[in-house]
């Protein structure tokens, strides 16, 4: 069976390659390899994404579902007053997110985890995510009402959902999570969503 990016432990034979990302004036450099997500080029998806961020950010930063790192070391030598947490459920991932930290010159740390598993306790002020649209909606819709469980007070999230992907109906589930979510930016389409003011919750995600 072929591997997926959300599998745990890639069986597929390792092809390196190489990735530029020009973001804001900068030109950042990627390790990439199979088995993970969008391993030849950016994703557009997170391009949007970042484009979107505001222009100050600070806090304890977390880039759930990293890939190779693209989000957290962006954000991480973008705006040096973060901190940045980077986790995927993909080892092979977390590897090069590592990698890739320390060739752009950002220090993170990366923790495997089967979506927040291991980061449940921890809150951080800005949660990044581009979410694995592949894994199905239980999945995901599961990541959004973790994502709650882990906002600082005051803390936001952004995600990244395209609108023939489900965007109109992950934003309704979203509002009954958060007291605001609302789409900030659409492009080529992408939908931008940020959310803030996490409610009090019942396990929504077990029904969906």
């Amino acid at each position: 069976m072929a591997d997926h990016y959300y599998t745990a432990q890639p069986e597929s034979k390792h092809k390196p390659a190489l990735v530029t990302y020009r973001y804001r004036g900068e030109e950042l450099r990627f390790e990439t390899d199979s088995g993970v997500f969008s391993r030849t080029e950016i994703d557009k998806g997170t391009d949007v994404l970042l484009c979107a961020l505001p222009q100050e950010l600070s806090g304890a930063v977390l880039d759930m579902g990293c890939g190779y790192g693209v989000i957290g070391v962006t954000v991480g030598r973008h705006w040096k007053g973060t901190r940045i947490t980077m986790a995927d459920v993909n080892e092979r991932a977390c590897g090069l997110s590592m990698t890739n930290a320390q060739k752009n010159g950002v220090a993170a740390a990366v923790i495997p985890s089967d979506g927040y598993e291991k980061v449940l306790g921890n809150t951080y002020d800005l949660i990044l995510q581009n979410p694995p649209i592949r894994a199905g909606k239980a999945v995901i819709y599961k990541m959004f009402a973790d994502a709650a469980r882990c906002l600082a007070p005051g803390g936001q999230l952004w995600l990244v959902i395209r609108k023939q992907q489900g965007a109109p109906s992950a934003l309704t589930y979203l509002r009954t999570l958060y007291g605001r979510a609302e789409v900030v930016e659409k492009e080529a389409g992408y939908w931008i969503i940020c959310c803030e003011e996490p409610l009090p919750q019942e396990e929504k995600h077990e029904n969906v």
